[in-house]
């Protein structure tokens, strides 16, 4: 639990550094609550290159650090723990790019999930998020789009998006992918009246379960907005703490899969490596090498400017 003195020690620091800390709806619950902002990925991204102070803290993985240091290069960004990474960012081989820009020349795209490495960026030609995957790839001029590195979520945006060739690339999110649809169609047997709402990073099998579908922070909207009681979802489970405190006083409730659904990674964010990381300094980010953080760079700002 946190203390008054815990949390006056972090108010303190943040102070001393001109820092802002950012933090993941996944992180645990303690640590979104010394944050200064709470989102998903591409809320995140998109507030960090409006804050004035000089010092970003991410309390997340590894690729949105990276993402607000490529976006903000004149601002220190910060790391709790930096070996905090996500597997899903390294799953793109370079050759899979380049063959399909051979195959389709100047009709392809490729639309990179923002969860992916600054190196894997820079191949791309647009970034997205699960929050406009759909919205973006419909936007674009070309005819073929590969979709890196989630297949799930490119599956999903080919399922929305038919106009389009979308080309899927084999990476994934372990968590979601390991969602079990025996125990979403457990939980729908107990809560028949429930609404199943996924993350589109889950495999075919629970997301054929679904009612509803989109990224973190669409979720929460559509938990809080709903009139149903009891609600199943499909997504990392340190969602919790901001599904129950958008909808405090009401009598809503929210059901995960009995595999509860955990990052070890955001887990590794804690409230004790965030006060070392403020008091320190510690867990700085640089940038990557020059020619990697221009076609990054490039990718997420024309990410920025679609998702407008």
């Amino acid at each position: 639990m946190l203390t008054d003195e815990l949390r006056a020690e972090v108010a303190r620091l943040k102070a001393e550094r001109d820092a802002v800390v950012l933090a993941h709806y996944y992180v645990p619950p303690e640590v979104q609550e010394l944050a200064d902002h709470v989102g998903d990925s591409f809320a995140l991204a998109k507030l960090a290159t409006t804050l004035s102070h000089k010092t970003l803290v991410f309390a997340g993985v590894s690729f949105m650090a990276e993402s607000a240091k490529l976006l903000s290069p004149e601002k220190t960004v910060l790391m709790p723990d930096p070996t905090s990474d996500c597997p899903m960012a390294h799953m793109v081989r370079r050759e899979t790019v380049e063959a399909a820009r051979e195959r389709y020349g100047s009709d392809l795209a490729v639309a990179c999930y923002v969860n992916s490495t600054a190196e894997v960026k820079s191949w791309s030609d647009v970034c997205v998020t699960s929050s406009n995957a759909v919205r973006t790839v419909r936007a674009l001029p070309q005819a073929n789009v590969l979709f890196v590195p989630d297949r799930h979520l490119g599956s999903y945006v080919a399922s929305q998006v038919s106009e389009k060739n979308v080309i899927l690339n084999d990476g994934y999110c372990p968590i979601h992918r390991d969602i079990s649809a025996e125990e979403v169609r457990a939980l729908k047997a107990e809560f028949p009246d429930a609404p199943v709402l996924a993350h589109p990073e889950c495999g075919p099998e629970a997301m054929a379960l679904a009612d509803f579908a989109g990224s973190t922070s669409q979720i929460i909207e559509a938990a809080v907005a709903g009139s149903a009681c009891d609600y199943i979802i499909l997504t990392v489970d340190g969602v919790r703490g901001e599904l129950e405190r958008q909808t405090a006083g009401t009598d809503k409730r929210f059901h995960f899969p009995a595999t509860r659904p955990v990052c070890p990674d955001m887990d590794r964010i804690t409230v004790e490596r965030l006060v070392t990381c403020l008091r320190d300094g510690s867990g700085e980010v640089g940038l990557p090498p020059a020619e990697v953080a221009e076609g990054a760079r490039a990718a997420l700002a024309r990410m920025l400017e679609l998702g407008r």
